[in-house]
């Protein structure tokens, strides 16, 4: 078993218990998720069905103008597989909207733009239903900042968030996915032709490799060049981890208090019970 190789069934176990539980110890029984067409969200939305019934999972496809019409096709998939609640919200109407006051913005501000505009519509329908929106990060995008910071990486809880894009891939094929989500080239889908991998100039699977050891094994630099890692992929990965590592914390809060917000006065989210 290679060391990114996981337990599928073990887990699947783990996340499932995790989604259930943390929605219903907050006396709720539904999640809210974007559901993009892509690996990542499809593999939420297959643990929220497990763990809380498809019929108290809600999921949107939020598409822009630009998007590419495989996306939604295959959110759709997977929402009829599941039998989950589905809707297409555009969002198109109110992105333009803005982008009119401000025409010279450029393609990550338009990205970022989007990402926000699509969470702000998840919580607001999180309020409707009565539920929690499920974050579809993957810990590869989260090391790497690759990601909107209150955008696709805000969420009420996140169930992928500690497994690698590997796993992903690897927990997707175990629990059904279907294989034109997991087989499709991963994107953002925020204007044609994006990539994530086209624009992290590197793949998920090289990401991973190094990033587990250098992460969970704490392996040094030397270390990680002996293990075969060229120095200049090292040198851009771990860029990428410290320059994004505000996306990963909450807002700073100048100390002038015995106890201050997020330091001193730290309790999980249910307080222990």
């Amino acid at each position: 078993m290679g060391a990114l190789t996981v337990n599928t069934a073990l887990l699947r176990q783990i996340l499932v218990g995790f989604v259930r539980d943390e929605v219903t110890k907050v006396g709720l029984h539904k999640g809210v998720l974007g559901l993009s067409g892509g690996i990542d969200s499809a593999l939420v939305a297959f643990i929220a069905a497990e763990a809380l019934g498809p019929e108290n999972v809600y999921a949107y496809t939020m598409p822009y103008r630009t998007s590419n019409p495989e996306s939604e096709a295959h959110a759709k998939l997977v929402a009829d597989q599941l039998g989950i609640n589905y809707q297409v919200l555009e969002i198109t109407p109110m992105v333009d909207a803005y982008f009119a006051l401000v025409p010279n913005a450029d393609n990550m501000r338009r990205g970022n733009k989007m990402a926000r505009e699509r969470m702000t519509i998840l919580y607001d329908h999180s309020a409707e239903v009565g539920g929690l929106v499920l974050g579809t990060s993957n810990k590869t995008e989260l090391l790497l900042g690759y990601g909107t910071l209150h955008g696709d990486m805000a969420s009420a809880l996140n169930p992928i968030g500690d497994i690698y894009k590997s796993q992903v891939w690897e927990l997707s094929e175990a629990m059904g996915v279907p294989r034109e989500v997991i087989d499709k080239k991963p994107s953002a889908d925020l204007w044609a032709g994006q990539t994530d991998e086209q624009e992290l100039g590197f793949t998920y699977r090289d990401a991973d490799e190094l990033l587990y050891r250098m992460v969970d094994q704490r392996m040094s630099r030397d270390e990680l060049i002996e293990a075969g890692f060229l120095a200049d992929f090292i040198d851009n990965v771990q860029r990428k981890v410290q320059g994004s590592h505000f996306k990963r914390r909450l807002p700073v809060i100048a100390k002038v208090s015995h106890r201050t917000i997020d330091r001193d006065f730290r309790y999980a989210r249910d307080w222990g019970k």
